[in-house]
């Protein structure tokens, strides 16, 4: 979803906290002189929504810089963590993929902001209201996407797959698919749902990318500021949002069924790039992973 779970509740037009959260970090992201990754977009979806017209979409708006660990240290990993599926998409859009499938889309707004190939097409899934929302602040901004974009209302806790088909995307084509800020958020049972309809769906030189937290997190990262602040300052209480449920293991079921798989931690990018977060003592994001998956070409 962008991080759009049903669970928070209507904000504005039905539209998440967290999504509303993760773009004004995004925004805040843009406003760097080293910017991993610039979202033009984000700061107009989060002044749309009136009530959040205190949150910061400018670095000088954030007092204590990257001290603060709501929009400083959550902030600039969601700005590496968009940085890094940007990459992917673009990787796999030079790679001859031509169908991009962003599962919960939320604030997303990559068909707008990076260069496709001719012929690509992103299909947006997520709720009706979080969609209509998107696309009333998109009609007033009056851009065009860079891409055939193609929104798809639907509840991936349900039967999704029949609404994507029905829209015009092709199974029989290469595809890449992302869940970003998504599985986090689902239980099990859907989690594992979720990736038999992406398996199901995927030709030969397909590629999928998805955010897990492996294993449970001890007590004293459950006491992060991070948590804290999110939950004191907005309103946002992410750890009762997180399924604390049993995992699957969806990397190795993936690598089972012939996908080449990787597992990342957001650390080795920051290493790769230079500037986002680092590992410190009781850290909510030591358990956070990037999975990197491609069904290799027949």
């Amino acid at each position: 979803m962008a991080d759009t779970p049903a669970e928070t509740g209507g904000v504005e037009g039905g539209v998440g906290l967290t999504a509303l959260m993760v773009a004004a970090a995004r925004a805040v992201e843009a406003d760097r002189p080293d910017a991993l990754a610039r979202d033009g977009y984000a700061e107009h979806f989060v002044r749309a929504a009136r009530a959040f017209a205190d949150w910061p979409v400018r670095l000088d708006q954030v007092p204590d810089g990257d001290a603060d660990p709501l929009w400083g240290r959550l902030g600039r990993y969601f700005g590496l963590r968009t940085r890094v599926f940007d990459d992917f998409l673009l990787d796999r859009a030079a790679e001859g993929s031509r169908q991009v499938v962003l599962l919960g889309a939320g604030l997303d707004s990559r068909a707008y902001r990076l260069e496709w190939p001719a012929g690509s097409t992103v299909f947006e899934i997520d709720q009706a209201e979080v969609l209509d929302f998107k696309q009333r602040v998109l009609d007033e901004l009056g851009d065009p996407p860079r891409a055939g974009r193609v929104a798809v209302a639907a509840d991936l806790r349900l039967g999704w797959a029949e609404a994507l088909v029905g829209a015009g995307f092709v199974p029989t084509r290469p595809a890449t698919w992302l869940a970003e800020g998504l599985l986090l958020y689902l239980p099990g049972a859907a989690e594992r749902s979720l990736i038999d309809t992406v398996d199901a769906h995927s030709a030969a030189g397909s590629a999928l990318a998805y955010e897990v937290k492996t294993g449970a997190e001890p007590a004293a990262a459950r006491r992060s500021p991070i948590y804290a602040a999110a939950r004191d300052r907005i309103g946002i209480d992410l750890l009762a949002l997180f399924d604390g449920g049993p995992r699957p293991d969806s990397a190795a079921e993936l690598a089972a069924r012939g996908w080449s798989t990787a597992v990342r931690t957001p650390f080795d990018f920051t290493r790769r790039h230079g500037r986002g977060p680092l590992p410190e003592e009781d850290d909510a994001l030591a358990t956070n992973r990037w999975v990197f998956a491609v069904r290799p070409p027949a």
